[in-house]
Order: structure tokens, then C-alpha cells, then sequence
């Protein structure tokens, strides 16, 4: 980052290649849109180009970029409650279709693979119902890996309530998907 500050463009092209991935699954679970995920994706690094001077030394990159991944996509939901068109369940869909990290086996049957997508849909569903301060919390921990103390920084809020938000959304993620796995007879 400290090349970037400099106006080294080859350094800003390899900080995009090594975090731009990990910056759009962020927004895209958060949002589940990936068109939108997309733009807000491209914003993130155009507002590190510009603010590249702002960026403390000292500090962690990763912190610094996914709060101002974080903060984009909070805004964005914002603007669509405000707009009341803030859910797209095709958008969901492809979400959880693009997401899918297993790849199919050949010797599965058509049964379990359906089972499995019925799954992952259910799952990405629960996700989106999850309330969004206490979702982009969830998804920084639990899918982008992130330690609370990490969370606190980019969510700009202390560490005992990134343990509260996380606790509350994998309680409502596991009341929204523990009659699921009874019902698919896996509980």
C-alpha cells in the first residue's frame, strides 16, 4: 500500500488481484445482488485510489478495505429500504447457485444433488433474513474469517458487541434452519 501511495500502479493492480475476490464475496453475501455486488466492488478500490494518501502506515490494508467495503455495502441496503426495493430473490438465487464451494461428484445421484441445492438455497435464504447489522458482522466472521477484534475495527463498534451481533445472527440462521434439517431427516 505504501507503493500505491506513491502512485505505483502496478502495486494498486496486485492489491485488486490479491483482495478483489475476497471484497466481492463480502458484498455479495451482504447484499445479495451480484450485478450491484459487482459495481460496489469496483467503488471499493476507486475509493482506495483516491484516498490512497488517507491510509495509515501502521495500520492493517485488509482492515482498512473491508471497512470501506463494509460501510458501501450498509449504505447500499440503506438506499434500498429507503427505495422498498432492497430484496431480489433471483439475485438470492444466483448467489447461492455462484457460491456453491462443492463441486458435484459424478457418482451422485440426482436426488442428493437436488437435496444439496435445496440446502444451499435455504441456507443463502436464511442468510438475506438475517438483519443487516447483524448479517455483515456474521458473514466477516464466519465466511471471510475475520477475528472479533478485526470486526470491532472495521464495523467501528466494540468488540463485546461484534460477539453479540455474530451470537444473535447464528442463533437466527439456526431457528431458521433447524426445521429444515429435520424435515430433510439430517438433525
Amino acid at each position: 500500500m505504501a507503493r500505491v501511495a506513491e502512485d505505483d500502479e502496478r502495486a494498486f493492480t496486485e492489491l485488486v488481484r490479491r483482495f478483489q475476490s475476497r471484497v466481492m464475496n463480502l458484498i455479495t453475501r451482504v447484499l445479495n445482488d451480484r450485478e450491484c455486488s459487482d459495481d460496489l466492488a469496483q467503488e471499493v478500490f476507486v475509493r482506495v485510489f483516491v484516498h490512497r494518501r488517507n491510509y495509515r502506515r501502521g495500520s492493517k490494508f485488509s482492515t482498512w478495505l473491508f471497512t470501506i467495503a463494509a460501510n458501501l455495502a450498509k449504505n447500499e441496503i440503506r438506499r434500498r429500504v429507503r427505495k422498498r426495493n432492497w430484496f431480489s430473490l433471483d439475485a438470492l438465487q444466483e448467489m447461492v447457485h455462484d457460491s456453491a464451494i462443492q463441486l458435484a461428484d459424478p457418482t451422485e445421484g440426482q436426488e442428493t444433488v437436488l437435496q444439496r441445492e435445496q440446502l444451499q438455497e435455504a441456507v443463502g435464504g436464511a442468510i438475506a433474513a438475517v438483519p443487516e447489522k447483524y448479517r455483515v458482522a456474521l458473514v466477516l466472521r464466519d465466511i471471510e474469517g475475520f477475528a472479533y477484534e478485526e470486526i470491532a475495527q472495521i464495523l467501528r463498534i466494540p468488540g463485546g458487541t461484534v460477539r453479540s451481533r455474530i451470537n444473535r445472527a447464528r442463533g437466527m440462521l439456526k431457528r431458521k434452519l433447524v426445521p429444515l434439517l429435520r424435515k430433510g431427516g439430517t438433525a
